[in-house]
């Protein structure tokens, strides 16, 4: 059977170059006249990107079945609004970079458990994942002027990216830190981190760039699916608290969720696949219960559930 394409080779079509064009339409002339310019892209993209629009609709028709209404569903209509959202989360991401996304904008729910674990001097991991926007994570900052946060991407034009927030922002306390696989050098780079009170968050609902990683079947939106371990061990690595973290649009607003998820994250030797499962199992119902609240921020447009066939 010939294998999916890896999320990564997809990514690619996403240049430093074109955000930077759209980033200036932004600056220049506002949301609404960059609307204008980004629906008619995201619509043909929509119409030539075959692939992308059928693990939409594939996604959607698994949603379909855990909703009362059976809305939204797996049908064209619904896959176009899919990319609809992601063009919005297009322009909220521009937004974020420009620091035109204040506290007003944002809701918080769990943010006072967070900042009482950064209080007691040492960071904390946030479980991230592609529901919603990570990118106003960089808000977060203002709780907290000693707060600072750091990304871990799987692009390799995270230092370019790096400046380019800079240019937007002198006082961004946001790091974008560029990983292929996940290292012992990045566990010590984090670790240091950590240690000084930083925040330092990870996506873990995607497979990894390179195969040397290993992955966990789960169950997700009823069926099996593949979620990568190494997020998870350096979570546990790092040997402090571990949250989640899930910022969606509702109403207007970017409402970000931090819940708790665990302590120090352990694996004894004894039982360590046994317990990996189970955490990772814990984390994919945490992901698809807030998938359910606002299914159309989701943003695999790749055969998320494929993969468990590839990698048989």
């Amino acid at each position: 059977m010939k294998q999916s394409p890896h999320w990564a080779q997809l990514e690619e079509h996403s240049t430093l170059w074109g955000m930077r064009i759209l980033l200036r339409i932004y600056l220049l002339l506002g949301r609404n006249v960059l609307q204008v310019f980004l629906y008619p892209v995201v619509i043909y993209y929509w119409l030539i990107n075959r692939s992308g629009r059928r693990a939409s609709r594939s996604y959607l028709s698994r949603v379909a079945k855990f909703t009362d209404t059976s809305k939204p569903d797996g049908s064209l209509f619904y896959s176009y609004k899919h990319f609809i959202s992601f063009a919005n989360t297009l322009i909220d991401k521009l937004a974020a970079w420009a620091g035109a996304i204040s506290l007003a904008d944002v809701e918080y729910h769990g943010r006072d458990q967070l900042l009482a674990e950064t209080k007691k001097g040492r960071g904390v991991v946030l479980l991230g994942s592609h529901l919603g926007n990570l990118e106003v994570s960089r808000v977060i900052a203002y709780l907290d002027k000693d707060i600072i946060i750091n990304v871990l991407v799987h692009t390799k034009h995270a230092e370019k990216f790096n400046r380019l927030l800079n240019q937007c922002s002198s006082k961004s306390s946001l790091n974008l830190i560029q990983v292929t696989e996940i290292t012992a050098a990045t566990s010590i780079l984090l670790s240091d981190k950590i240690d000084n009170g930083e925040l330092v968050i990870i996506a873990a609902d995607r497979t990894p760039v390179g195969h040397s990683q290993r992955l966990v079947k789960v169950d997700f939106l009823g069926a099996k699916a593949l979620f990568p371990q190494g997020p998870f061990i350096l979570a546990s690595l790092l040997k402090c608290p571990v949250y989640t973290m899930f910022c969606l649009k509702r109403h207007c607003k970017h409402v970000i969720y931090f819940d708790y998820f665990s302590g120090v994250l352990k694996f004894p030797r004894k039982n360590r696949e046994q317990a990996m499962q189970q955490t990772i199992q814990q984390y994919a119902e945490r992901l698809q219960y807030y998938c359910l609240q606002e299914p159309l921020q989701w943003f695999n447009f790749f055969d998320f559930w494929s993969l468990v066939n590839d990698a048989e």
